[in-house]
């Protein structure tokens, strides 16, 4: 199947080529012919798929097809959960949209808003935005949603998780009720298929791998190890092998900054990146990561999703995700696009329960190694050690329980623990 047999405007086709793309993927395939029909679409593919350009090319079509507005109202809202995601899809809008009177901008927290809203006053059609930024703006008056005719939901699942439930809903009430509705995520758990319930008409489900699958051409391998031997083993594994690009997740800001400068001191170049550092700063360690100038990027679960690293070989689970479909999203930075890649993941023993819910769910053994001199603690516990050092009897530690959140309840929306996760996250929004 080529693009054109998709339906597409040439003036798309013209982008596309010049992109060097042929063939679409498979959730390009079946979610592309649904949309430009004008049909609500619940979509499910792999991180690496496409799925972008899923919903951008489609999108990108019916705008320019439809009669224009003279002041170009906002006509399309593509809603992200982080400020690397909302960058990497308007990109591809830009892109896609070279040969199309289109306009777009993007906006997100953490940098100054007077270029963001200097763009919005010029007249846009789409726009691209995290929460915390599009809410803020809205409250001043700068931007209007009253004629949103598509509204698109990326990571949907990553906007409940990070705590982002009542923004969705408020920003919901402030566009049209009838407008066309794409839900598009790596994973459906409950919670989002109660949340699409709520957000879409009669959708057309469309899914491009089984949910919460791991890419085939991923090489996972667990190594059994002390905690505190975990920094070692890493730097052992990166030197040894002589890994030229590595993306290492940890699940707290201080441990990834902690990591950083280990690596730093035995000779690694390498970067932190979360949400406590400035978007200058993220911007200026993932663009050396990707020019080869930063060999390792050390990264919490914020950029499990909003990274765009064509190509990346290696991923570590320095830590193993206590959520268990974060695991998928963070090896699904590599093998993407058809390409081979490696996930390694140092399991302690306190971190035993993660990996059977991570088993469980990609339904796999994962190959387990021992490497001689960073072996287990035979007499470490098993139970798993909440955030701040002391033990998790399951009462309430949010993400850093071992029991995932139930993200999508009403009541426990509004509860003190969801305000103070949703402000926690909406610094990195």
């Amino acid at each position: 199947m080529s693009f054109k047999s998709l339906g597409l405007s040439e003036n798309l086709l013209k982008a596309i080529s010049k992109k060097g793309y042929e063939i679409p993927s498979p959730i390009q395939v079946k979610a592309i012919p649904p949309i430009l029909k004008g049909q609500d679409v619940l979509a499910s593919a792999q991180t690496g798929t496409g799925k972008t350009a899923g919903f951008t090319l489609p999108l990108l079509h019916l705008l320019s097809e439809n009669p224009k507005h003279k002041f170009r109202p906002i006509r399309a809202l593509v809603l992200t959960p982080t400020r690397e995601l909302a960058a990497q899809v308007y990109t591809n809008v830009k892109e896609y949209s070279a040969f199309l009177d289109i306009k777009s901008a993007v906006i997100f927290g953490g940098v100054n808003q007077k270029p963001q809203v200097a763009t919005i006053r010029k007249g846009i059609d789409i726009l691209v935005a995290t929460s915390g930024r599009l809410l803020d703006l809205q409250n001043q008056g700068l931007l209007s949603l009253k004629r949103v005719e598509i509204f698109v939901l990326d990571e949907a699942d990553r906007m409940l998780d990070m705590g982002f439930l009542r923004d969705m809903e408020r920003i919901m009430k402030l566009m049209p009720p009838k407008r066309q509705n794409l839900m598009f995520s790596a994973t459906f758990s409950k919670d989002i298929r109660k949340l699409a319930n709520g957000i879409l008409n009669h959708p057309v489900r469309v899914e491009a791998t089984p949910e919460n699958s791991t890419v085939d051409a991923i090489s996972q391998k667990i190594h059994r190890v002390a905690k505190s031997k975990k920094t070692a083993l890493t730097i052992k594994l990166i030197s040894d092998g002589n890994w030229q690009q590595v993306l290492i997740f940890t699940r707290t800001k201080h441990g990834a900054n902690r990591l950083t400068k280990k690596l730093i001191g035995a000779g690694i170049t390498a970067a932190a990146i979360h949400g406590n550092k400035s978007q200058g700063a993220r911007t200026k360690a993932l663009a050396g990561f990707k020019n080869a100038t930063i060999r390792v990027m050390v990264a919490t679960d914020i950029a499990a999703r909003g990274l765009d690293i064509p190509l990346l070989p290696h991923v570590i689970n320095y830590e193993i995700p206590n959520i268990s479909e974060d695991y998928v999203h963070r090896i699904g930075r590599t093998g993407r696009a058809g390409a081979s890649g490696e996930a390694v993941s140092l399991v302690s023993a306190d971190e035993t329960s993660y990996l059977r819910s991570i088993e469980k769910l990609v339904g796999m053994k994962i190959p387990m190694e021992i490497i001689e001199g960073y072996e287990p603690d035979p007499n470490a516990s098993t139970e798993p050690v909440k955030q701040g050092g002391g033990r998790n009897r399951n009462r309430g530690e949010g993400r850093n329980s071992s029991k995932k959140p139930k993200a999508y309840t009403s009541k426990q929306s509004n509860s003190s623990n969801k305000k103070k996760s949703r402000n926690r996250n909406r610094r990195a929004n």
